[in-house]
């Protein structure tokens, strides 16, 4: 019985030494592949109960192996600017081309660096066949809301959906000062205007005409008040703001805006005095134009000399062609046009799991959730546990071929010697044998 005991654990000895080397060679096969996780090789001892004292019986040995998901790989730069990799702990959602192609409830797998490039749709996807997915902005550039338990709100990154593109203008500034004399009694109170364009919603190019009025002096003292006059050309050259702004005198703050005022309120928006704009309504878009706080010398002022302007700036550009895609540190991808914007089209959440080594390992470097590897959280990148998503980046193998090989040789060693026992056992039967004769 001993005896035979010791070959069983001389075979038990080989195979779980055959295992390690299985998981050796795997490793060392895939030092290079990106995103692999290395895989380590356990041994338990199996403790056989005799039932007598005096007596032992061999156990063995029994081998358990376990994907070190949770190592992570160094970061290595690339030239494709949708290479991504996850500095620190969490996962990229990813799907099937094959479930993206026919649409409905897409399976989740998890990656921890991918290289994505468009297909011939504009999806995303890598030559295994993972597509990126990710919850997609608004038309103005924010991420709605998304369930953060489940893949449900989240769909195939597809940047040819932004292939053209619009950055309609909603923002100006304009700042300008007014010849003070023309608000003195006896003076012509010539109009002063200027004219701005901005681009429209369907990438158009419209022109806003401010029209400066000033009020004529009732008595010896100068008004120092004008009467702002807005004209859309995108409305017929209807009036789509009217204010009247005082201006300060005194010492300290003379020339710089005391007031402005809305001239009618049922139809124009008042003056924001916090952030120093009005807001006009011009075909079908909202534009936002800076004249300055009050008391403040850097907006609209009122000074004894010529009209000038002295801050013009508004943001928008006209149709534009997609040039490029790239993923920021925050997951979030941005769309850049030949025409010099950038646009906010998806954000791609970074997942954490309880267990990251409970995951099932699939091909091409794919991990799928287990009940050992617990719930998941589809977190913002960079918050929380998880870490930033990095663009021109792949990870690199979590293989240390220096200790493979080290481990080959202990494993070589050990098989031998098991493969001893076993040699050793058979001589020693053959000795039992040769006693009857």
């Amino acid at each position: 019985m001993t005896i035979s005991s010791s070959m069983a654990a001389g075979v038990s000895g080989l195979n779980a030494n055959s295992q390690r080397l299985a998981s050796i060679s795997d490793n060392i096969a895939n030092s290079g592949t990106y995103g692999y996780k290395r895989t380590m090789t356990d041994f338990h001892s199996m403790v056989i109960d005799s039932g007598s004292a005096g007596k032992y019986t061999a156990g063995g040995v029994r081998a358990s192996t376990t994907r070190l998901v949770d190592e992570s790989g160094q970061i290595q730069n690339t030239k494709n600017s949708t290479d991504i990799a996850i500095k620190g702990r969490g996962f990229l959602p990813v799907t099937t081309a094959s479930a993206a192609a026919q649409g409905g409830t897409l399976p989740l797998s998890l990656m921890t660096t991918g290289s994505f490039r468009p297909d011939d749709s504009g999806i995303l996807t890598d030559a295994a066949g993972n597509v990126l997915l990710g919850a997609p902005a608004n038309a103005d550039g924010t991420i709605p809301a998304f369930p953060r338990d489940s893949a449900a709100g989240l769909q195939p990154v597809n940047i040819y959906h932004n292939q053209l593109a619009v950055n309609p203008t909603n923002a100006m500034t304009m700042h300008v000062n007014l010849p003070s004399g023309e608000t003195e009694a006896g003076a012509a109170n010539t109009p002063q205007d200027i004219s701005l364009q901005y681009i429209g919603n369907l990438g158009q190019t419209e022109t806003l005409r401010a029209t400066f009025t000033p009020t004529p002096a009732a008595g010896p003292a100068a008004s120092n008040e004008w009467t702002m006059t807005i004209t859309d050309s995108a409305s017929n050259g209807a009036v789509v703001g009217e204010y009247v702004m005082r201006f300060n005198t005194g010492n300290d703050n003379g020339g710089t805006l005391a007031s402005v005022n809305s001239t009618d309120t049922a139809l124009y928006d008042e003056y924001e005095a916090a952030s120093g704009t009005i807001s006009v309504d011009v075909a079908g878009e909202t534009i936002v134009i800076d004249v300055g706080t009050l008391d403040s010398v850097t907006g609209m002022t009122q000074l004894d000399t010529a009209f000038s302007p002295t801050n013009l700036e508004k943001n928008g550009s006209s149709v534009g062609n997609l040039i490029g895609a790239e993923i920021g540190p925050d997951g979030i991808v941005t769309a850049t046009y030949d025409s010099g914007f950038t646009r906010t089209i998806y954000q791609v959440p970074v997942i954490d799991v309880a267990n990251p080594n409970g995951l099932k390992a699939g091909n091409a470097q794919t991990y799928t959730a287990t009940l050992d590897s617990g719930d998941m959280f589809l977190w913002d990148a960079a918050t929380g546990p998880v870490g930033e998503t990095v663009g021109y980046s792949r990870e690199a193998s979590t293989t240390d071929v220096a200790t493979e090989l080290t481990d080959l040789i202990q494993t070589q060693r050990a098989y031998s010697s098991n493969a001893k026992i076993i040699q050793t056992v058979d001589e020693m039967l053959q000795e039992t044998t040769n006693l009857k004769r």
